[in-house]
C-alpha cells in the first residue's frame, strides 16, 4: 500500500490537532477545580521541554501555550514544607 504525500500530510495534521487539543480538557479541569495536585510535575516538565524543542523544529505554538499553563498551575499548587 502506497500513501500519497497528501495522505501523509493529512495524518500529520490530524495527529497535531489531537495531541494539541488533548490538553484543553485537562487545563479546564485544573482551572475548574482550582487544583493541579493530581498533575504529574515531572511529566509536564518533560513534555513542555519536548514541545519547546518541537517549536524549534516545527510550529507547535498552540501546544506550547497549553502545556505551560497547566505546568504553571501545578507549580502554584505545590505544597511548601
Amino acid at each position: 500500500m502506497t500513501m500519497t504525500a497528501q495522505a501523509i500530510d493529512n495524518i500529520g495534521f490530524v495527529a497535531a490537532f489531537c495531541t494539541t487539543v488533548a490538553f484543553v480538557p485537562q487545563l479546564l479541569r485544573v482551572i475548574g477545580l482550582r487544583s493541579a495536585r493530581d498533575i504529574s510535575l515531572g511529566t509536564f516538565l518533560l513534555f513542555s521541554d519536548g514541545v519547546s524543542l518541537w517549536l524549534l523544529y516545527a510550529s507547535n505554538a498552540a501546544t506550547l501555550g497549553l502545556s505551560p499553563s497547566i505546568l504553571y498551575l501545578k507549580m502554584r499548587t505545590i505544597e511548601r514544607p
